[in-house]
């Protein structure tokens, strides 16, 4: 009796890669016919994809093809790019440099005008005045009159008159601008243009570093943002909106990588442009001396005095760019139901009053911001600006406020008045029928009593921006335009 055979000899090994195409014949052995083994004839199907007619109108779609990479056609539209970024960078730097140096000048309230100035003021409206009767001064007694001249000014051990205002020009250092002559941005930018030891070159301080860092931000927070969302959203979240706290903290965590490089813009616009008076020669020099005397990485980013602003200013911006909107729309009177897709132009308009409402809070912060990162740390020696700056240091971002309200004036720009202007100024202050010109005097004595106005320096070319914004939704026929980071 023949035993069965093994059954190790009829195993085939299935096939790793699929194929239509029929299999080898099995091996024939005693106990099974020819006939059958040729009855069982089998089909697989192959793996490989189906031919796609898309891909002979276009090949470079074909990925499936090995196809080798245009170096030339990437290097020109990475060029194309950089020269576009730049441009565009360049176009609206002088508006920066003159909204920081806004931002960061110190202007003291108490700062009393120059006595030297006044005295020749007086001396030229004496001289050249047509109401001087000489028949006063000849019968006048003598030893009744008497001149006034300006006090003697204080000076040091060494004999250096000692600096007791800011408005004093023979004491002003000559890399610093005059204060109180600037109230807006543009006056800045033709005042820096206009100056001795600045020009039009220092409209641009800076320029390369705020390209580089607006182009690693527009890069770097959507990749951070796309990962938070494949990390703590689902698949199945896909239809419900997803939730305000990942866009906000992928802006915020842009922002603190980033900080570095907005610390060094800020140091390289406020620096002085000449030659002997100037810290950093350009922003990897600012980075080198930064790290090695103002103790290191470590203080950059986690500085109480550089850290906390960093987060409020980088996490305020995005919070009210989406929170102000959806506020203000359905008190529009449009319905309670304003959306992009329903009302485009009732939702620009509630994006520019949300734009508006939302300057109200970040630019105070912006400014501490900003004077935190002017004052340097360690071994590092001051830094010499271009503008007055707080001899004393903040000591963090409420004590910046609190001292910006309490110590400056908000009156600009600063007009010195003589003698002859007082008096007439005290006499139509008497006159009861002059009330608009109390009201006004009132007015600027109340500008001149708190620092307000130094909090929002640059809110008007702010809101200038947002109004082109609502213009060009409108007009340009655009549902959503991001008007909330088109700042200047």
């Amino acid at each position: 009796m023949n035993s069965n055979p093994s059954l190790r000899d009829l195993y085939n090994p299935p096939s790793s890669a699929w194929a239509f195409v029929p299999p080898p014949p099995p091996v024939q052995t005693a106990s099974t016919p020819a006939a059958a083994s040729s009855a069982m004839t089998s089909y697989q199907w192959t793996t490989r994809p189906a031919h796609n007619s898309i891909f002979d109108l276009s090949p470079s779609l074909d990925l499936s093809e090995p196809s080798s990479l245009n170096v030339s056609l990437l290097l020109r539209s990475l060029v194309a790019s950089g020269l576009l970024q730049y441009t565009s960078t360049a176009l609206v730097m002088p508006l920066e440099v003159g909204k920081l140096l806004l931002q960061i000048q110190w202007i003291p309230k108490d700062a009393p005008a120059p006595s030297s100035q006044v005295h020749e003021e007086e001396e030229e409206e004496e001289t050249f005045s047509d109401s001087t009767n000489e028949d006063d001064s000849y019968f006048a007694d003598p030893a009744a009159s008497h001149i006034k001249y300006p006090a003697p000014k204080p000076v040091d051990d060494q004999g250096y008159v000692i600096r007791t205002s800011v408005l004093e020009d023979g004491t002003r250092p000559e890399y610093i601008i005059a204060v109180g002559s600037m109230n807006g941005t543009w006056d800045m930018v033709k005042r820096v243009a206009a100056f001795r030891g600045e020009g039009w070159l220092s409209l641009w301080k800076g320029l390369f570093t705020s390209c580089i860092h607006d182009v690693l931000f527009s890069n770097v927070q959507p990749l951070i943002d796309s990962l938070m969302h494949s990390v703590f959203l689902s698949s199945a979240a896909g239809l419900y909106r997803p939730p305000l706290l990942l866009p906000v903290a992928s802006h915020v965590i842009t922002g603190f990588l980033l900080s570095p490089l907005d610390l060094v813009r800020t140091r390289l616009i406020a620096q002085s442009a000449m030659q002997r008076h100037r810290t950093y020669t350009g922003p990897f020099d600012a980075l080198r001396q930064i790290i090695v005397q103002e103790g290191g990485i470590r203080s950059i980013y986690f500085h109480p005095q550089l850290l906390i602003p960093t987060i409020l200013d980088n996490g305020l911006r995005p919070l009210l760019h989406v929170l102000m909107p959806m506020l203000i729309a359905p008190r529009l009177g449009f319905g309670p139901h304003v959306a992009p897709d329903t009302s485009p132009i009732a939702w620009a308009f509630a994006q520019v009053l949300g734009s508006v409402a939302s300057l109200l809070i970040t630019l105070p912060i912006e400014t501490a911001r900003r004077r935190l990162q002017i004052q340097t740390r360690g071994t590092a020696k001051a830094l010499r600006t271009c503008v007055e700056t707080r001899p004393v240091p903040y000591n963090g971002v409420v004590d910046a406020l609190w001292h910006i309200v309490t110590e400056e004036r908000s009156d600009l720009p600063i007009k010195r008045r003589s003698k002859a202007r007082r008096r007439q100024a005290e006499r139509a202050e008497e006159d009861d029928s002059n009330d608009l010109f109390v009201e006004k005097q009132d007015g600027s004595r109340w500008l001149r009593n708190t620092g307000i106005g130094q909090l929002y320096r640059g809110i008007r070319m702010r809101l200038g921006v947002s109004v082109i914004v609502l213009l060009l939704t409108t007009f340009g026929g655009q549902q959503e335009v991001d008007g909330g980071w088109a700042e200047l």
